[in-house]
């Protein structure tokens, strides 16, 4: 009897969780590389580093702003989107296919199905405009 009801909660517990839930997670890694290396980043959800190639753990349900600077070079501000990927879009079939409408939820919910991109960002930086400095004639004026 232990045994039915143990089966019975096991079987309940996997059908309230998604599919990609499960094997994706609702975080992945993203990462930051510029050219030249060494440029600070700035994600939109407080996220940082000092030093590009940098990576971040960040909810694959939220789309960032991010910003590359490096002293010399002009700043460099992307818009990172995220889009339902190979493997989330494969496991939220299998949720529908299984008759999981709430694991189909939970993957929604949590955006495990869904990955960035770019993911890795690459930025190539652009250094910093030089005024030109303005030759002057000297003056033929006799003093």
């Amino acid at each position: 009897m232990n045994t039915r009801l143990f089966m019975a909660v096991s079987a309940a517990c996997l059908m309230a969780t998604g599919c990609a839930t499960v094997t994706r997670g609702s975080n992945e890694v993203f990462v930051v590389e510029s050219d030249p290396p060494g440029a600070a980043v700035q994600l939109s959800n407080g996220m940082r580093c000092t030093a590009t190639p940098c990576s971040f753990k960040v909810p694959r349900k939220e789309n960032l702003q991010v910003t590359v600077s490096m002293d010399g070079y002009e700043t460099s501000r992307h818009n990172v989107q995220t889009q339902v990927s190979g493997g989330g879009g494969a496991a939220m079939a299998g949720n529908v296919i299984l008759g999981g409408l709430i694991g189909a939820g939970v993957d929604a919910a949590t955006g495990a199905m869904l990955e960035h991109k770019p993911n890795p960002l690459v930025v190539t930086l652009r250094p910093v405009a030089k005024e030109e400095e303005i030759e002057t004639e000297p003056s033929d004026a006799i003093s």
